[in-house]
C-alpha cells in the first residue's frame, strides 16, 4: 500500500457505515469512501478520479463487512 493511501484507508474505515443491512452500509461507505478518497487523492497527487475509485472500493469493501455493532453512524440519509 502507498504510503498517501494509509490516511485514506483510516478515513474510510472510520466513517464507513451507516445503516443496519450490509446493503445500505456498502453503500454509505462507498459515498463517503469515494468523497474521502478524491479528497486526499487529489491533495497528495494521485489524482481525485483515482482516489475516488480507491476510497469508494475501501468504503464499500469495509461497510459491507462490518455489522452495526462494529462501526455505526445511524440511519443513512435514504431511509
Amino acid at each position: 500500500m502507498r504510503l498517501s493511501m494509509i490516511p485514506l484507508a483510516a478515513i474510510v474505515l472510520a466513517l464507513s457505515a451507516c445503516g443496519t443491512t450490509g446493503t445500505d452500509r456498502a453503500l454509505s461507505g462507498a459515498g463517503i469512501g469515494a468523497g474521502a478518497g478524491a479528497a486526499v487523492g487529489a491533495v497528495t497527487g494521485m489524482g481525485p478520479a483515482t482516489g475516488a475509485l480507491v476510497g469508494g472500493a475501501v468504503g464499500a469493501a469495509a461497510g459491507g463487512l462490518t455489522d452495526k455493532d462494529d462501526i455505526d453512524l445511524g440511519k443513512p440519509i435514504w431511509r
